[in-house]
């Protein structure tokens, strides 16, 4: 019978991270901070041809990257039903059969992410599971609603059962440089959430430059966020590697300095296996292994689920089957 383990699974104790309790604002770091675009540019180019895995190797990255998943549903239409169903997918996010060829039985996403009104149907499809459930708040995708209202749908969302809570930051505040603006909205938006994890969603498409990216990045962090989130996934440029590269050398500078250390979460726009690979393997590089369990690392990602289970199945069977058969929810 063919087996393979998780990357790192069997090599790193499932340690506590002290949570991110952040730091006084310090303007002079802040503005320290520069992005060299053109240099950062041509890293990324290079990135997608420095590792290639083949075989149980990539079976074993492709099993990784489903744990670091959060399976994510945030449309208008969404019902009761389609939670449910894709709860049940994160339960089960591969063909049991496959999963006991590989030696992976057990193996679900890092958590479910929906909207607010939707947190009590997940919070109860999940019972009796390890699976979290986020809720996008503060007024996403555009957090443009009124503070009170932002810091009160975090309120609802914590007391409904959401673990996590991913709140989207005021643009302007970025590209005005209001940075102690952004550091006080960050600041109140995660003494709200309690217990709760909070990610940070930075809708890098919309910060105008890699600078803006990277100093945002830093004052969240300083101001207490868990996680930083590159994009809501519908802005019209979502996560990329150039941002990606600039967001994780943002979080190892501030753990170099503070010791803490941060999440990552890329979303929109990775659809791909061979696309998760890349980012897996850039975090390797850049953070390190303990940033490749899920209370550092996320994909915010649906479609996703569904390409790595074709992947699989053609590792196990040497056939690929059609997407149609891999439904999320």
């Amino acid at each position: 019978m063919m087996q393979t383990t998780t990357p790192t699974q069997t090599h790193l104790p499932q340690v506590q991270e002290p949570r991110n309790d952040g730091m006084p604002l310090d303007l002079s770091w802040v503005r320290s901070v520069q992005a060299n675009t053109s240099a950062i540019e041509r890293r990324a180019v290079t990135l997608p041809g420095r590792r290639s895995v083949k075989k149980d190797h990539q079976a074993a990255w492709l099993c990784k990257a489903i744990s670091l998943m959060d399976l994510t549903t945030l449309s208008g239409d969404d019902t009761e039903g389609r939670v449910r169903r894709l709860c049940a997918k994160a339960r089960q996010p591969v063909r049991a059969d496959l999963l006991q060829t590989l030696g992976m039985e057990g193996l679900t996403t890092g958590a479910i992410c929906v909207y607010h009104d939707m947190v009590p149907t997940a919070v109860d499809a999940l019972r009796g599971t390890s699976i979290p459930v986020a809720a996008v708040s503060t007024g996403f995708p555009a957090g443009l609603s009124p503070f009170h209202l932002r810091i009160a749908e975090i309120g609802e969302s914590v007391a409904a059962g959401a673990e996590e809570i991913d709140i989207v930051i005021t643009r302007r505040h970025v590209l005005q440089g209001n940075w102690q603006a952004l550091y006080d909205e960050m600041a109140e938006m995660r003494r709200t959430c309690g217990t709760a994890h909070v990610k940070a969603i930075l809708a890098t498409g919309e910060l105008g430059s890699l600078r803006n990216v990277a100093r945002a990045s830093l004052v969240c962090m300083m101001a207490g966020a868990d996680f930083i989130k590159t994009s809501t996934g519908k802005e019209s440029v979502n996560a990329t590697l150039p941002v990606t590269l600039t967001m994780i050398r943002a979080i190892r500078d501030y753990y170099m300095r503070t010791g803490l250390r941060v999440g990552y979460k890329p979303a929109g726009g990775i659809s791909k296996a061979k696309d998760a690979l890349v980012y897996l393997s850039m975090i390797k590089d850049e953070l390190g292994d303990r940033w490749l369990q899920p209370d550092l690392f996320r994909f915010g990602a649906s479609s996703l689920l569904g390409d790595i289970e074709r992947q699989l199945e053609h590792h196990v069977t040497g056939g690929y089957s059609a997407g149609w058969r891999h439904a999320i929810g």
